[in-house]
């Protein structure tokens, strides 16, 4: 996922090279490929009442995706998210890099711009291959419309193409919370908020301007836990970035402006300029503690009780 994710972001830099996978997973991408698939665990009953700020991480979203390019050049954040803009050359020139891979971003980009009534169909002009993908959580109607990207909109697409990011490409079904481009906020129900109980994290920053992507965590996991999205909710133990390029900072709340409900994040700050942000939470089965005598995909071989040297793996060979 985080492979796919770093890719995104080098060619926002201008950089062509792709490192190592940066999850065994936004944002690895399988098959064109970032991390390999895992089962897929059954989702909660879909009678939460509003559902529409329920998205999935996945093994084949993370940021590495976005081409030489980057989203600020290749049209999409200038003409908005139209036909006539994924028609321009260095749209098609940034597409074919990496096809398989370029497909699985515009599905993630479309999706969080546009709503779940709209839907993008592109003909590759040089294989000429249709690909169609799906809106659902319509965070930027304007943009979606045709409209250039105004930079709250980048920020939005931003936040939510993080926030879908997998360290271990495993499918895991999440909750997001916060305003969309015009400042409304995201629709869910209370119902949603108990069973997706675990705050998770915040996401913010600007790929669009190379401004980079930040993560912080809403609560801290104690030593011997970890998530198996990781990307946002840290140990207490851990200081490193463990989904590069998401940068990740401090507690949300020591970056973050609330909103009055104490629900989700009106804006988050890192290198002195603030961004619209998106909050997200999980479900406590995606939550991992090392000592339950069960070894999990976020968890290492070893004798202690930390994830990373974990007795439930057994001892290193």
């Amino acid at each position: 996922m985080t492979k796919c994710l770093g890719w995104i972001y080098r060619s926002l830099i201008g950089r062509r090279s792709v490192s190592i996978a940066l999850a065994t997973a936004l944002l690895g991408f399988v098959a064109g490929g970032c991390g390999e698939p895992s089962q897929e665990e059954p989702e909660p009953p879909l009678e939460l009442g509003s559902t529409s700020s329920l998205l999935q991480s996945d093994e084949d979203f993370s940021l590495e995706g976005m081409g030489t390019n980057g989203l600020g050049t290749h049209g999409l954040s200038t003409s908005g998210l139209s036909i006539s803009a994924m028609s321009s050359a260095a749209f098609v020139d940034w597409f074919n890099q990496d096809p398989p891979l370029a497909n699985s971003v515009m599905k993630y980009v479309v999706a969080c711009a546009a709503a779940k009534s709209d839907r993008r169909a592109w003909t590759n002009p040089t294989t000429g291959i249709t690909y169609k993908w799906k809106g659902s959580l319509g965070l930027t109607p304007g943009w979606a419309s045709g409209t250039p990207a105004t930079e709250v909109e980048q920020q939005v697409i931003t936040a939510c193409l993080a926030a879908h990011t997998n360290k271990y490409g495993r499918k895991v079904l999440f909750s997001v919370q916060g305003l969309d481009g015009r400042g409304s906020p995201i629709p869910t129900s209370d119902l949603e908020r108990i069973v997706f109980s675990e705050s998770e994290a915040c996401f913010f920053g600007n790929l669009f301007r190379d401004e980079g992507i930040f993560a912080g965590s809403a609560s801290v996991l104690p030593p011997s836990h970890s998530s198996v999205r990781a990307c946002g909710l840290e140990a207490e133990s851990s200081a490193e970035d463990l989904c590069a390029p998401i940068h990740h900072v401090n507690r949300c709340s020591e970056i973050c402006v609330p909103d009055p409900s104490n629900r989700y994040f009106l804006s988050c700050t890192s290198n002195g300029k603030s961004y619209r942000a998106l909050a997200t939470r999980i479900m406590p089965r995606d939550i991992y503690a090392c000592g339950d005598g069960v070894c999990q995909i976020s968890e290492s071989c070893g004798t202690g009780l930390t994830p990373n040297n974990c007795s439930d793996c057994g001892p290193c060979p």
